[in-house]
């Protein structure tokens, strides 16, 4: 959205009306021939809403290139086996082709062919740790040969997107970031890369608040009477904090629209943050009734129930939203503590673990995980997670003024002092002195640690017991490996 505002500044064909309607009408017939067709019907439905054009305006057919006429046969073959989900016979009829378009079917056939096997294989959500937590070597080729195009720079704008699609299924928000916004900037026009970094900003300071005042102006400008300015404008006033007016325009939205789905889901934000939960609820459930598929209604549920203290309702919305998004650290999480609070501690570490194992956004899963072993007096699995979790804060190489942080050192350090690992504890006690929460608590026990050093107790390192995962955790079809001990001499709060 930052970006087509700052187009929209910029003036140029987006000034022109008409020359909106030709690109849109371009896109949705390029998006069509790639089989791409959400992105198609949403630039036709844009289109539709545009005056028409006189004839003499009328886009002319695209013209052949030499590529485009030598891959006509297999290409025109080739998509009558994708619109029929025949991903692997497409592809093998695709291979060699040299055109954009056609080269752009034989990839996302491709691709395609991955999910559609890996969702088929896939029996229990909650079972054994799914095929998508593990990196798959499919995408892993698409992704090299990807990039390779790439720095070539060989992607038009929908080969970008697809792009972008693969590196995010790998996990790499970063640069999938980085791809969808290149891609953005290339086809402007195209949904599909505007709708991926929608999902992938999640930041406030990501989501560029001036901007964002700055397209709702426009719009209101435009037309202050459709639904896409009220969301917009309802959007600008949450980030504002100003919940009630947000509200009100996302109801303007649903007076216009009552089964737009966005609206409905963000109104129930937008009521969790006044602490109304009745409204919602009816507003989640509203969402889900247009679309039983919208995982963000189902973890909104969650979210309500769980302010009510209603564990057993907060649990199966949780398992609804995870369904939808297995591979969502926060759903996983989340799950994680109802198990929890349901005592049901197996299925909670479960939870946890698989968190981590697939990339955790908000990284306390291996905090809760620590926790939890803590709690039930497994202290070698709660040190070794702990270690862990330290060891990835710190290699992201960002200030961390994480209050869990602290919480870590200071266990590690009487993990250690209880091993007689003087040299450990030491050191560990000495990171909890940079802590508020935990400064006294450290310098209580590097007294300790001195008085018992004076009085002759010898050092332990040598002998310090090699740490591994958990035993429990290998259970769950994790694998298990070897975790160095934390290295503290490149660690500084």
């Amino acid at each position: 959205m930052a970006a087509m505002a700052a187009m929209a500044a910029g003036g140029g064909d987006f000034s022109d009306l008409r020359e909106i309607k030709k690109q849109l009408l371009s896109v949705a017939e390029r998006s069509r021939e790639r089989g791409l067709q959400h992105s198609g019907k949403w630039a036709a439905e844009l289109a539709f809403a545009l005056e028409p054009l006189p004839l003499s305006e009328l886009p002319p057919p695209p013209v052949l290139t030499e590529e485009d006429a030598r891959d006509l046969d297999a290409y025109t073959l080739a998509k009558s086996y994708f619109d029929l989900k025949e991903y692997d016979r497409a592809a093998y009829f695709l291979q060699g082709c040299k055109s954009q378009k056609a080269y752009f079917l034989y990839m996302y056939s491709r691709y395609l062919s991955g999910e559609k096997k890996k969702d088929d294989e896939t029996v229990d959500s909650l079972g054994p740790l799914e095929k998508g937590q593990v990196k798959n070597e499919a995408l892993r080729e698409l992704r090299v040969e990807l990039s390779k195009k790439h720095k070539a720079q060989e992607l038009d704008g929908f080969g970008l997107y697809l792009y972008g699609v693969v590196l995010r299924k790998l996990d790499l928000v970063k640069e999938a970031i980085d791809v969808f916004v290149e891609a953005a900037h290339v086809l402007p026009l195209h949904w599909g890369a505007w709708l991926e970094l929608c999902n992938l900003i999640t930041d406030k300071e990501m989501s560029m608040k001036p901007e964002l005042s700055y397209l709702a102006h426009n719009l209101c400008e435009i037309d202050k009477y459709r639904v896409e300015t009220c969301c917009v404008i309802g959007n600008y006033y949450s980030l504002r904090s100003q919940h009630e007016k947000a509200a009100l325009y996302f109801q303007r939205a649903l007076k216009l629209n009552p089964r737009y789905l966005g609206a409905w889901t963000l109104m129930g934000h937008e009521y969790m943050e006044m602490k109304n939960t009745s409204a919602a609820i009816q507003a989640y459930r509203h969402a889900i009734e247009v679309n039983k598929r919208d995982y963000r209604a189902w973890y909104g549920l969650g979210q309500t129930y769980e302010i009510l203290k209603m564990p057993f309702y907060c649990l199966y919305y949780y398992r609804r939203a995870h369904q939808l998004r297995p591979n969502d650290s926060r759903m996983l999480v989340a799950l994680g503590e109802c198990y929890e609070k349901l005592n049901q501690l197996v299925e909670a570490k479960k939870c946890y673990w698989r968190a981590y194992a697939v990339g955790d956004v908000e990284k306390m899963a291996l905090v809760k995980l620590a926790k939890l072993h803590e709690q039930l007096n497994e202290s070698e699995q709660a040190a070794q997670c702990y270690i862990k979790y330290i060891q990835d804060i710190y290699s992201c190489g960002e200030v961390v003024e994480h209050l869990e942080v602290s919480t870590a050192f200071r266990y590690l350090a009487q993990y250690y002092f209880k091993c007689k690992l003087w040299d450990e504890a030491s050191a560990c006690a000495q990171k909890c002195c940079a802590f508020n929460d935990t400064r006294e608590e450290g310098k209580a026990l590097l007294r300790q640690i001195l008085q018992l050093r004076n009085q002759g107790e010898t050092s332990s390192t040598d002998v310090a017991a090699p740490f591994f995962l958990p035993a429990s955790l290998s259970a769950t079809n994790t694998p298990t490996r070897r975790v160095s001990p934390l290295n503290l001499s490149s660690v500084t709060p």
